[in-house]
C-alpha cells in the first residue's frame, strides 16, 4: 500500500509538504509522474512545475539517485523501501489546482499527489497532518476521502481504492463555514471559504431542493454515501469542477443571498445553477462516462466529440432543475433560457464549427480560446445545451408527450451508469434514436455535426411558446423578454427599446477611464474600420468616451449616415480612424408563454 502524507507547511511561500512511503518499489526500476491535466478541465496544465526539493531517500536516510525523464515523469532504482519527498507551489486560485496562504489550504490530488507506475491499482492511504498555521488558527478539514482514522477537526489517516479514486478527492483545511444538511436521507455539507455575508438558512434549503429534485430524477437511493460542496468566495470569480461526492467551487461574494433578499439576484441563481449544474455531474460524467475517459491517461489529451452530451445536456438541466425544484417561476426560467440562447446567437463562430468539432478540439480551441474565438468557434456547453433543448422539443413532440430527454437520461444511467460501461462515441445518438422510437439521424446530421441554427420558432410554437430574435437594447444586455406585446413582435423589438446602430464589437472600461475593445466581430462596423482587439478608444467625434453608459448614449443619438471619427490607443500608439455604424443584428433570444396557446403537448410541468 502506498502511503501518502501533506501538510500546510510556509504560508507564505505557499509550499505545501508531502511524503510517499513505498514499501515495495518496483523492480528494476520504479517510475514517477504527476498528472498533465484534471479530469473535467480539458487544457494540459502541466502541474508538475510546482514540484520543489523532489528527492528519494531509503529509510536510513540515504540519498536514492532520481532520474528525471520528462517535465511530468521521473525514475529510480530501490531494491527497499522509499520514502519520496518534495514541496507543492501552491499559488493557483481556482478549482483545478492548488491554493495555500494564510487563510486557507486547498489542493487536488492532480496537483499534489505523484503516482507511483505500476501500483497505480493498490489502495493508497493519506495522513493529513496538522502544521503549526493549521493549529494556530484551529483549522479544519473538508474532504470526500474515506476516513480511517482522523480527529474532530478532520486531521488524520484516510485512504482511497486507488491512485485515481486518491486524486478525485480535493482537500480544503482552514476556518471555514459549514452548511449541513440531509437530502433523500444523504448527508450533505457546503463549507464556505473567504470573506462573504451569507443567509446560510436560504442556502441551505435552497440545496436541499435542488439535491433532492436531481436525486429523485434519478431514482433513489443516490449514487454517494454522502456530498460535500466546497466553495471558496473570492471578489468576482466563477467556476466548478466535479468529482465522485463532491465539487469544487469559487464564486463571487455578491452571489450568495444575504439576509433578507425578497427576490433572488442575477447572481444568486447564477450561483445555484453551478451548484445545479456541478451536482448533476454525479451521475451524467462521473458515472455515465465516454469510455475513452475511464481510466485515461493524464499525460496527454484524450479525444472525444460526446462532450455535447456530458456539458451540454447538464448546461440544459442545470436551470430546468432550478424550475423543477420550484426555486423559480416559469417567465423567470424562460429569461434564464433566453440568456444562455443569445449566448449562442451571438457568436458568428456556430457557423464555422460544428458542436462536435468543438468537443473535439477542447484541448486548444475552447479551453485555449483568443480574442479571435466568437468568429471561430462554439462552445459545447452553450449550443451543446440548445441541442439538448431541441432534442428534449423534439422527442416529446414526435412521440405526443409520452417520451422526453429525460427517458434518454435514466436509459443511460441504468446501462451505463450503474454498470460503469464507457459510451463510446457515436452511441449516445444511436440511444436517442432507439430509447425515443424517433429517426432522430438527420437532427444530429445538422445541428450536432453540422453547423446549422435550429428551428426554435417552430419548436416552441408546438408548445405554446413563442421564440424570437430582437436587437441589442444596450452594451450590457444580455437577452431575454424586454416586455412589450406578443399579438405585435415589433413591440419587443422596436426601435425605442434597441440600440439603433452598434460596432459590432465587446466593450469593456478599464481603469484609465476609457473603453478597450476585447472582441470585434467580422464585417461588422469595428471590423471594417480596422479596429481590433486590445484597441483603447478614447474619443469618439473629438469628445472623450470614458464609460460604456456614454458610448450607449452616442450610438443611440449618432445617425448611420454620418461617419463617426474614432481616436484610439494601438498600445502605446495614438491611431485614428473613420466607423460607418450599422443597425444592431437581431441576435437576443426572447421567449414567452402564449396566452391562452392550445397545446395538448407539455414541456415545463
Amino acid at each position: 500500500m502506498i502511503h501518502y502524507r501533506i501538510s500546510a507547511f510556509d504560508p507564505k511561500a505557499h509550499y505545501l509538504k508531502v511524503s510517499v512511503h513505498i514499501a515495495q518499489p518496483v523492480q528494476p526500476v520504479q517510475y514517477l509522474r504527476l498528472p498533465n491535466w484534471i479530469p473535467g478541465s480539458y487544457l494540459i496544465r502541466d502541474f508538475a512545475k510546482n514540484i520543489t526539493e523532489l528527492n528519494v531517500t531509503n529509510n536510513s536516510g540515504k540519498t536514492i539517485h532520481l532520474d528525471t525523464i520528462d517535465k511530468s515523469n521521473w525514475s529510480f532504482k530501490s531494491d527497499e523501501a522509499v520514502i519520496i519527498s518534495y514541496y507543492v507551489y501552491a499559488w493557483d486560485l481556482s478549482v483545478r489546482g492548488a491554493h495555500f496562504d494564510q487563510t486557507h489550504a486547498f489542493f487536488n490530488g492532480t496537483s499534489a499527489f505523484l503516482e507511483v507506475v505500476g501500483l497505480e491499482h493498490q489502495a493508497c492511504q493519506v495522513t493529513i497532518e496538522q502544521s503549526n498555521i493549521s493549529h494556530k488558527n484551529h483549522w479544519k478539514v473538508a474532504t470526500g476521502l474515506p476516513k480511517i482514522d482522523t480527529d474532530k477537526q478532520g486531521f488524520g489517516l484516510y485512504q482511497a481504492d486507488n491512485y485515481n479514486a486518491l486524486i478525485d478527492y480535493p482537500v480544503e483545511m482552514g476556518a471555514f463555514t459549514e452548511i449541513h444538511f440531509s437530502a433523500c436521507g444523504v448527508p450533505h455539507t457546503m463549507v464556505i471559504t473567504g470573506v462573504f455575508d451569507c443567509d446560510e438558512s436560504r442556502l441551505k434549503e435552497d440545496l436541499i431542493k435542488i439535491c433532492e429534485t436531481e436525486i429523485n430524477l434519478f431514482g433513489r437511493p443516490a449514487p454517494v454515501e454522502e456530498y460535500l460542496f466546497q466553495v471558496m468566495v473570492t471578489g468576482s470569480d466563477y467556476g466548478g469542477l466535479e468529482h465522485r461526492n463532491s465539487t469544487a467551487l469559487i464564486c463571487s461574494r455578491d452571489d450568495l443571498p444575504y439576509k433578507g433578499m425578497q427576490k433572488a439576484t442575477d447572481g444568486y441563481l447564477q450561483f445555484l445553477e453551478l451548484c445545479s449544474h456541478e451536482y448533476f455531474h454525479t451521475w451524467n460524467v462521473k458515472r455515465i462516462q465516454p469510455k475513452v475517459y475511464q481510466d485515461s491517461d493524464l499525460q496527454t489529451p484524450v479525444y472525444t466529440n460526446q462532450l455535447w452530451w456530458f456539458e451540454g445536456v447538464t448546461s440544459y438541466y442545470d436551470s430546468l432543475i432550478l424550475h423543477r425544484a420550484g426555486l423559480v417561476d416559469t417567465p423567470t426560467y424562460l429569461q434564464l433560457l433566453a440568456k444562455q440562447m443569445t449566448r449562442v446567437y451571438r457568436m458568428p463562430g456556430r457557423f464555422k464549427q460544428s458542436v462536435s468539432e468543438s468537443s473535439w478540439l477542447t484541448w486548444t480551441k475552447f479551453y485555449q480560446q483568443d480574442e479571435n474565438a466568437p468568429n471561430a468557434i462554439i462552445s459545447y456547453y452553450t449550443k451543446g445545451s440548445l441541442i439538448a433543448l431541441a432534442l428534449d422539443l423534439t422527442i416529446r413532440k414526435a412521440t405526443q408527450g409520452k417520451k422526453s430527454l429525460d427517458d434518454i437520461l435514466l436509459y443511460l444511467w441504468e446501462q451505463f451508469g450503474k454498470t460503469q460501461i464507457g459510451i463510446e462515441d457515436g452511441q449516445i445518438e444511436a440511444i436517442c434514436s432507439q430509447v425515443s422510437g424517433v429517426d432522430l439521424s438527420q437532427f444530429f446530421e445538422d445541428y450536432l455535426f453540422g453547423t446549422k441554427d435550429i428551428p426554435f420558432a417552430e419548436l416552441f410554437a408546438e408548445f405554446g411558446y413563442h421564440f424570437g430574435l430582437r436587437a441589442q437594447s444596450g452594451l450590457d444586455d444580455l437577452g431575454g423578454d424586454q416586455g412589450g406585446d406578443l399579438v405585435n413582435d415589433a413591440a419587443n423589438e422596436s426601435v425605442d427599446s434597441a440600440l439603433p446602430n452598434h460596432l459590432g464589437a465587446n466593450i469593456s472600461a478599464t481603469p484609465q477611464a476609457s473603453l478597450k475593445i476585447t472582441h470585434v466581430w467580422h464585417n461588422q462596423p469595428a471590423y471594417q474600420a480596422g479596429l481590433a482587439s486590445g484597441d483603447e478608444i478614447i474619443a469618439l467625434n473629438g469628445l472623450r468616451i470614458a464609460s460604456k453608459a456614454q458610448l450607449d448614449n452616442l450610438l443611440k443619438r449618432h445617425d448611420n449616415n454620418q461617419p463617426l471619427s474614432c481616436h484610439y490607443f494601438r498600445r502605446d500608439e495614438l491611431r485614428s480612424t473613420t466607423i460607418k455604424l450599422e443597425a444592431p443584428l437581431k441576435d437576443r433570444v426572447f421567449i414567452r408563454q402564449v396566452p391562452d396557446a392550445s397545446s395538448n403537448i407539455k414541456w415545463l410541468s
